[in-house]
């Protein structure tokens, strides 16, 4: 052991500062707590965006997905956003619940992160879907849900309000959000392609942060001949145009190709 009086000490040392592991961009995930799926395929996309960073923080729901369970975050959204990285800007903001987004509406989830990240770009999956579809030249959407009848039939009306039809609709109808994370890759796929083979629908969204769907959409788009999103996907996308992030990234399907629509 050195002794003290013969050790060298050097103290204050000089150092200078960068943005970190992100002088592109820094997004923020709020991500449900019995989401399993949302930072693996996130963190899937944005592997090939070096210099572009993901935080995200945890918020806390019944996995029992109803829409009070979901009306129950609402006091926690701003709180559960503060705790990523406070003291630090973000460029974008997302919230990982599309049925709560919904249920709670857009704009209100979104004054909530903006109240909590005001430098930052907010996004929610429902928010992402519509100017996803919107980028897409899609109006007549497949929509593919896990959720219970009552979710779904809000979610359905909340699109076809804001300018979106409806003409093809399939679910899984299991209100268990852990259920909805492990359903299969194959399951999913084949519920996605029985849809989207239906006549009438320019594109096929699947709603739900917990379902897998990321990686499979470009092959999925290859097999129908039209454009495939989900939550995540969408979301995503939307989180890295809104960071100014613009990168093409054709293998994760033709919304990945597109900028942000003129609004």
């Amino acid at each position: 052991m050195t002794p003290a009086s013969r050790r060298i000490v050097r103290e204050h040392l000089p150092f200078d500062l960068d943005r970190g592991i992100t002088p592109r961009a820094r997004i923020g995930l709020v991500v449900l707590s019995c989401d399993q799926t949302i930072e693996y395929e996130w963190r899937g996309i944005l592997a090939g965006l070096p210099g572009v960073g993901l935080f995200h923080a945890r918020i806390a729901v019944d996995p029992i997905i109803t829409p009070d369970s979901l009306r129950a975050m609402e006091p926690m959204i701003r709180p559960t956003t503060e705790l990523l990285l406070p003291g630090h800007r973000f460029d974008a903001v997302a919230f990982g619940c599309t049925s709560a987004a919904m249920v709670l509406g857009e704009e209100r989830v979104i004054a909530l992160m903006d109240e909590a990240k005001p430098e930052a770009r907010a996004t929610t999956p429902i928010t992402a879907a519509r100017i996803a579809m919107t980028a897409l030249g899609a109006r007549r959407i497949a929509l593919l849900t896990p959720y219970r009848a009552d979710v779904n039939l809000g979610i359905i009306r909340y699109l076809e309000a804001r300018g979106l039809e409806v003409p093809v609709f399939g679910s899984f109808n299991e209100p268990d959000d852990g259920k909805v994370g492990q359903m299969t890759v194959g399951s999913i796929r084949q519920a996605v392609c029985a849809l989207g083979r239906e006549p009438g629908a320019d594109a096929v969204f699947v709603s739900c942060t917990s379902i897998r769907l990321a990686a499979e959409a470009a092959a999925i788009e290859a097999e129908l001949g039209k454009p495939v999103t989900s939550s995540n996907h969408a979301m995503a996308w939307h989180a890295l145009r809104l960071a100014g992030v613009a990168d093409p990234q054709p293998a994760f399907g033709r919304l990945f190709t597109c900028p942000l629509p003129a609004t």
